[in-house]
């Protein structure tokens, strides 16, 4: 997948999960913090990031920094997903459908987040298995990644407009067929 470029990009960042870690030393315990960081465009463009340093904003922007070497581009089809998917990772699936316009962004904890600096606005997801938000924010991205573009595979699969228009057109004439025949 080739590398989106984050110039000229309106992106939007949140922070999914910040844990603090210990190191024990000699001495007793030293503190660092680890950050996790989705951005997106709201466009269908998102990327994940993990960032660890002794203070909490430098952790973020070094996050920032990982998530926008990672961006990927999904196909998104208005405000919702084109198909339903299921992304895996480790222990846990993220089953993500497609829902109507006006029904909301139905998810929890770090696909919500993902989700709506993505762009998707109407969605119902569920993630199963482990709770650990590292884990399921990259089964998310497993699961974006695999969607496909409706237009391109009808093309693929040599349905092309002409072929689509002659199909509703016979369909039409059986209907009608059927119809007369009552």
């Amino acid at each position: 997948m080739a590398r989106i470029e984050p110039e000229g990009l309106n992106l939007k960042d949140r922070v999914v999960f910040i844990n603090r870690v210990a190191k024990v030393v000699k001495g007793g315990r030293r503190f660092s913090f680890s950050a996790l960081v989705v951005l997106g465009d709201g466009q269908g463009i998102v990327g994940i990031g993990k960032g660890k340093a002794s203070e909490v904003p430098e952790a973020i922007r070094k996050a920032v920094e990982g998530a926008k070497k990672s961006l990927i581009k999904f196909p998104l089809k208005e405000t919702t997903i084109p198909h339903r998917i299921v992304g895996t990772y480790g222990s846990i699936n993220v089953v993500m459908n497609p829902a109507k316009k006006g029904t909301g962004l139905i998810a929890g904890g770090p696909v919500r987040a993902l989700l709506e600096v993505s762009g998707v606005h109407d969605i119902v997801a569920k993630s199963l298995g482990s709770h650990n938000p590292f884990n399921t924010v990259r089964a998310t991205i497993d699961g974006l990644m695999k969607l496909k573009d409706f237009d391109l595979v009808k093309r693929a699969r040599g349905r092309g407009d002409e072929e689509n228009a002659e199909k509703e057109k016979a369909d039409e004439d059986r209907a009608a067929k059927a119809g007369s025949r009552q």
